[in-house]
């Protein structure tokens, strides 16, 4: 058994804290101080965000936006659009899985990574 007790970690801003790393799951804490966000973005893995201290607003690339304080948990699809914006300063817990997920760089074969720069290139010339 593996305890953290997040409360009394020493996070600092823009520097999120793997806590645990694993073909099952990645769990990361971060803090985002208020006004500052996670401009909207996409992952691979199915995700989980816990609020631990704070309020933020959730939106995702649907339209829909909702306000999570403390408590509230918010899961998202593989490559669901979402964005992030504290409210207030948030401490936050994200689960990722499976990790890492299909098409991460992570998850990709050593001839995929070899290569993964030039298709990017020809996918943007598209």
């Amino acid at each position: 058994m593996r305890v953290w007790d997040v409360p009394a970690l020493d996070l600092e801003a823009h520097r999120p804290a793997i806590l645990s790393s694993a073909a099952a799951a990645r769990t990361i804490v971060l803090h985002l101080p208020a006004g500052e966000r996670l401009s909207e973005h996409e992952v691979n893995e199915h995700a989980w965000l816990v609020v631990l201290a704070g309020e933020l607003k959730l939106s995702s690339g649907h339209g829909s936006a909702v306000t999570a304080g403390t408590g509230t948990v918010a899961e998202f699809d593989p490559h669901e659009r979402h964005e992030v914006v504290a409210t207030s300063d948030a401490r936050l817990l994200l689960l990722l899985a499976p990790w890492p997920g299909d098409g991460h760089p992570g998850a990709m074969s050593l001839e995929d990574k070899a290569t993964v720069r030039e298709r990017a290139r020809e996918h943007e010339q598209a």
